[in-house]
């Protein structure tokens, strides 16, 4: 019996749940990379970021090709990015909420008489 599709999104979820592979993913949305051009852009051990693209690899969200010695990503689809996209702006919603609440209480505090 397979697993309910509720637990496999979760799965899913769990696999875009560490921020270097959110990192990776954004870059590979740009287009192809090889692994050295995104180690000073993501910043991380090499052994770290190794670790991170074979989670990666091995939920299919990446692909590579070896071209002489240098290995290239790529995202598999590019549903991807625009999940990645969609991501961006229901943050920037949720920040944007988040902001108008934070001026309402500034304003607020701002109105009130100091208490003695």
């Amino acid at each position: 019996m397979s697993a309910p599709l509720y637990q496999l999104k979760a799965e899913f979820f769990k696999t875009l749940g560490h921020p270097v592979r959110i990192r990776v993913l954004e870059l590979l949305s740009e287009r192809e990379h090889a692994v050295s051009e995104m180690l000073p852009i993501v910043g991380v051990e090499p052994a770290h970021l190794s670790q991170q693209l074979a989670v990666l690899r091995r939920a299919n969200l990446v692909a590579t090709r070896r071209e002489g010695s240098a290995v290239y990503y790529s995202l598999t689809t590019v549903q991807v990015a625009e999940l990645l996209r969609v991501a961006r702006v229901i943050l920037s919603g949720v920040l944007a909420g988040q902001a108008e609440l934070l001026a309402d209480l500034q304003a607020a505090a701002s109105q009130e008489k100091p208490r003695l």
